[in-house]
């Protein structure tokens, strides 16, 4: 017979205790967590709220004026990925995407619309997922385009990419000038800048290996991105892959450069599954998230770095996944998403907190 440890089951106390709260405000609110409820390493963190509650929410990233979140949903199993926007307080949650195929990467526009990666242009349908049985991978759909859409309405405004190959993962640049994406449109995996309408695409990134997952810095000067850089071997298994559109995201590294492209430097170097990399406002440090401290490779945390490679420091403690950090343009609040407080196995939440420095 199985045994919990007591660990184990404070973690559960703690996990009902916050869904106990969320029935009672009915979910249609965050809910901020007590102070038995915090996790002692996590220094940098005060008044943490949950704003989610059930299903998979990820990459929740804010709007300019810090007062929305955007973010990818799928509450059932057999779903797929729809966007959504809500208040930084969990309230007026809305889909703005019109539920056909699958969407990914939403990034709020300077005008309030947002962007969005969908596969709907090619096939309503939700596409199958990736063949597990060659590890674990991340596809590469061909039919992926990126695409904004007005969040009052849900309408398509304007298309930014419509090739048959993947194009995703886009943000925008703070000063509101420039999209930076990625995209298979030259046979690997590579980042792409483009004006804000779409216009004047360049490519910035050139070395065989994927590149992607890409930020500005808070002046709009520099890029940071997650990259792989196989050799012999490991190319060879990467570009077979490629090859059936898929990626197995096991070791990526950390990188930053020049919003042209140039000055590429290495910022991570553990052989780790390193991504979702974001520039402090201060323009001095990298927030990201990493396994680098599980010999299993499962259980994800953020850490923090400097620009120099130097300093680094794990922020989260959570024994689950924590990730895609970002933080508002003053720097005083950070939103993260965890699997921690999960009402079942497999749910990803979202949630806000003032940031200590």
């Amino acid at each position: 017979m199985a045994t919990i440890s007591n660990k184990q089951c404070r973690y559960f106390v703690t996990a009902l205790c916050v869904l106990v709260l969320a029935h009672q405000y009915g979910k249609s609110q965050g809910v901020l967590l007590t102070d038995s409820q915090y996790l002692a390493q996590e220094k940098h963190f005060a008044n943490i709220k949950m704003l989610t509650f059930e299903g998979e929410n990820a990459e929740a990233y804010f709007s300019f004026d810090d007062k929305m979140l955007s973010f990818q949903r799928r509450v059932k199993s057999d779903g797929c990925d729809q966007i959504f926007i809500m208040d930084i307080d969990g309230k007026g949650m809305k889909q703005i995407s019109n539920g056909q195929g699958r969407t990914t990467c939403s990034f709020f526009m300077p005008t309030g619309d947002v962007l969005f990666a969908t596969t709907a242009y090619n096939d309503i349908d939700c596409p199958p997922p990736p063949d597990m049985s060659k590890g674990y991978v991340w596809p590469l759909l061909p039919s992926y385009d990126i695409m904004y859409a007005d969040t009052a309405t849900g309408k398509q405004v304007r298309t930014i990419t419509l090739i048959p190959d993947y194009d995703a993962e886009a943000t925008v640049s703070p000063d509101g000038k420039k999209i930076i994406f990625t995209s298979m449109r030259d046979g690997d995996i590579e980042l792409y800048s483009c004006d804000i309408d779409g216009l004047n695409v360049k490519r910035l990134t050139f070395e065989p290996g994927y590149d992607g997952g890409a930020f500005y810095s808070a002046d709009s000067k520099k890029i940071v991105f997650r990259a792989s850089r196989p050799k012999e071997d490991q190319l060879k298994a990467y570009k077979n892959l490629l090859d059936e559109n898929l990626v197995k995201p096991s070791k990526l590294e950390i990188y930053i450069m020049d919003a042209d492209g140039t000055n590429k430097q290495q910022i991570t170097n553990n052989g780790a599954a390193n991504f979702a990399p974001f520039f402090h406002p201060d323009g001095k440090r990298i927030i990201f998230c990493s396994n680098m401290q599980d010999s299993k490779g499962r259980n994800f945390d953020i850490y923090m770095i400097n620009i120099d490679g130097t300093g680094l420091e794990r922020i989260t403690f959570a024994e689950d996944f924590d990730g895609f950090p970002m933080f508002t343009r003053d720097g005083k609040k950070i939103v993260f998403c965890s699997n921690r407080y999960n009402k079942k196995p497999g749910d990803t939440n979202i949630f806000i907190a003032d940031w200590i420095d």
